[in-house]
């Protein structure tokens, strides 16, 4: 498991400074009295120990400095990730629940649940979107090469085992773009987020999985876990030898996840305009910027406006992968 060590989140919170206009620093001052003594819940919609705790993390530290008050990490995992965006939808648009949401719970579960429990975009106040994800293809180390894997599946269909955080989650459609273009057959073992998956990975009981850099990112560097490929254009700086799926012969085998900052429809839109704003403003510290390089967090547009247009883009693209991959709403 892979988090932030407390000397970092000490350095975070000390290099946070007030950057929102109009907003006291002192504790329990904010916008219209926010947070006013107490407590804020992120709701964090996978299990701990994955990549969405490093981004909730930089956030946390922040935004106590910016606003004052404690900010809560709440994990609510389950439903591929639809379980904690469905509590936020449903709470009170008062400020004190917020979900650092992806593009899991907004552009890819409707497609895999029929009765999904929220509108992605008439349920939700959008704040802002905060990274991009890098992804790797990590293994058990008993597996030396993507192909050493891809031989082993063709001789005998449905032995090799993967992990992922749900059906229709991007681990999975990954996992079935790869099989398929592969010609192979494995078996889809589903978890309530990265980190359980992994944990299963480097017990030896399942093969491989796509990941999240955060969370297999120790693993990897200490060998605990061998890293096969990366799907994106280029290599990862942090992870230099690790080939992209292209040289591995899968062209344009490419994925684009983020992470976003929501709360339930209604929220007051001074406290919204602050919001983006400690986002926009936290992204754009030093430290904040190496945490990210390190961690393979990618930037993004930020604010409410590039929020929206990204799940209205992503949910168009994704019917057609989602009809693509045979996947139903269940």
């Amino acid at each position: 498991m892979t988090v932030l060590r407390s000397s970092r989140r000490a350095l975070l919170g000390a290099a946070s400074a007030l950057a929102v206009p109009g907003l006291a620093r002192a504790q329990g001052r904010g916008p219209d009295g926010w947070p006013h003594g107490r407590p804020v819940s992120l709701v964090i919609p996978f299990s701990p120990g994955g990549g969405t705790d490093v981004v909730a993390r930089i956030l946390q530290e922040d935004f106590a400095e910016t606003f004052g008050g404690n900010f809560l990490m709440e994990h609510k995992p389950g439903a591929t990730t639809t379980l904690g965006a469905r509590y936020v939808a449903r709470s009170r648009p008062d400020g004190y629940t917020l979900l650092i949401g992806s593009n899991s719970a907004f552009a890819l579960a409707p497609f895999a649940y029929r009765n999904l429990g929220y509108d992605p975009l008439a349920d939700f106040t959008h704040i802002s979107l905060i990274y991009g994800s890098a992804y790797l293809l990590v293994a058990h180390p008993r597996w030396s090469s993507f192909q050493q894997v891809i031989e082993a599946a063709k001789r005998e269909p449905g032995r090799i085992s993967y992990g992922t955080w749900g059906v229709g989650s991007i681990s999975h459609l990954l996992m079935l773009e790869m099989n398929e273009r592969t010609g192979t057959e494995m078996l889809h073992v589903p978890f309530g987020g990265p980190a359980p998956a992994l944990t299963e990975i480097l017990a030896g009981r399942i093969d491989l999985m796509f990941t999240t850099f955060a969370p297999a990112r120790g693993h990897v560097l200490e060998g605990r876990l061998r890293a096969l490929g990366a799907p994106h254009e280029q290599r990862l700086a942090e992870v230099p030898d690790v080939p992209t799926m292209a040289e591995l012969g899968l062209a344009d085998f490419l994925v684009s996840t983020w992470w976003c900052l929501a709360g339930p429809a209604g929220l007051p839109a001074p406290l919204t305009a602050a919001l983006a704003q400690a986002v926009r403003t936290t992204t754009e510290r030093p430290l904040a910027k190496r945490l990210s390089q390190e961690f393979g967090l990618l930037p993004l547009p930020l604010g409410p406006e590039a929020m929206r247009a990204r799940i209205q883009r992503d949910l168009a693209l994704n019917e057609g992968l989602m009809r693509k991959a045979g996947i139903r709403p269940e």
